[in-house]
């Protein structure tokens, strides 16, 4: 990925210094946004072009806030979940005025130490009881067995059992988590959230939006910040045995920042997202004498294949206090490529018809990732 991205940051790079070297840093006055858009428009039929006022700004948000349709397993219900024994589970077992029936707690010697345990059979050898099958059972069940056995020697016997070893099951928390490891699968549900919770949570380098989750051969994305952003409980799982979670790193959430600006590269983008006004502070701002205020662009790449549209381009006109408003409104996105230009309004059109092909390398790029 980090040769790919090379790649990606040498063209753009590129693009930069050639559209800076055809393209005189002059600036038009006062023209109409509405023309601006049209001459985009004739040069570019496969952009669509829009320009960042509050309309646009309102259409967003309303997006954010739209609902989203949960899939067959929201409302994750553990209410009726029940831990089933494996092999190498350890359990106590006593007997109500039966002390002989119950190992006695020794010092230095803990509870599972003392237990019994799950053999590698899947049954359990208690008093009276030999060979009673456990693997795969409840407590419950296996309870209801070893009162069926001990009733033939012992009058209504009062029993009670516990795990106090949880070996069989597990689960394993890979990744951008404070406390990487192994975890068992317990009597109570253990769901992905919990999980990643009791790995300590998400550290400063993870994706906040995404983690992969296995079992088995079907492995899926989890969106991480639809859980945590709109109460999505569709993105949780009750895990199982052997199942993986997987905290990719923040590597890929990062923005292009190019054109007339003080410090071209990338910015990254932090849980908490990332407008246009941030982005281009994070790069030292406009060059003042030689920047078109009128000229900054955001090109997000589109899936050609399904819309015929390679890209989206937004237009900030920033030569007013009011558009500073929505560039802290408008929201940066992974990838987006910033970009602002020197150029006069005829020839903008040209540099967008210079960046589009690296938004073209970057849709191959994630192709090659994915």
């Amino acid at each position: 990925m980090t040769f790919s991205y090379k790649i990606f940051i040498t063209s753009l790079v590129l693009v930069t210094v050639s559209g800076c070297g055809m393209i005189p840093g002059s600036h038009f006055e006062g023209i109409d946004s509405g023309d601006q858009t049209r001459n985009l428009e004739q040069d570019l039929d496969n952009v669509n072009i829009q320009i960042i006022d509050a309309s646009l700004i309102a259409h967003q948000k309303q997006q954010r806030k739209k609902p989203k349709p949960m899939s067959s397993n929201a409302g994750l219900n553990t209410r009726h979940y029940q831990y089933k024994l494996g092999v190498g589970d350890v359990l106590t077992i006593g007997v109500w005025d039966h002390p002989e029936l119950t190992i006695p707690a020794a010092v230095q010697r803990t509870a599972e130490f003392d237990g019994f345990r799950v053999q590698e059979d899947g049954t359990i050898t208690y008093a009276y009881a030999p060979n009673i099958p456990a693997a795969g059972k409840t407590v419950t069940e296996l309870h209801k067995e070893l009162v069926t056995r001990l009733s033939k020697v012992i009058e209504k016997p009062q029993v009670d059992i516990k795990v106090v070893g949880f070996r069989s099951q597990k689960t394993y928390i890979t990744g951008e988590v404070t406390q990487p490891g192994v975890y068992p699968i317990t009597q109570i549900p253990l769901t992905l959230i919990d999980a990643l919770n009791q790995a300590g949570g998400l550290s400063e380098a993870a994706d906040w939006r995404t983690v992969t989750f296995t079992r088995g051969d079907n492995t899926e994305v989890i969106q991480l910040d639809k859980f945590y952003a709109q109460g999505d409980i569709s993105q949780n799982r009750l895990l199982q045995d052997g199942d993986i979670v997987h905290v990719n790193r923040n590597d890929a959430q990062k923005v292009f920042v190019l054109g007339d600006v003080k410090k071209t590269g990338t910015v990254m983008l932090n849980r908490y997202g990332l407008n246009l006004a941030e982005a281009l502070s994070d790069s030292g701002g406009l060059n003042e004498n030689t920047a078109d205020a009128n000229g900054i662009f955001v090109l997000r790449k589109r899936n050609y294949q399904q819309t015929g549209i390679l890209a989206d381009v937004y237009q900030l006109h920033a030569r007013n206090i009011a558009s500073l408003v929505l560039a802290e409104q408008f929201e940066l996105q992974p990838h987006d490529i910033v970009y602002v230009t020197s150029a006069p309004l005829a020839r903008w059109n040209r540099v967008i018809s210079l960046l589009l092909p690296s938004v073209a390398t970057l849709d191959n790029v994630d192709g090659l990732n994915n």
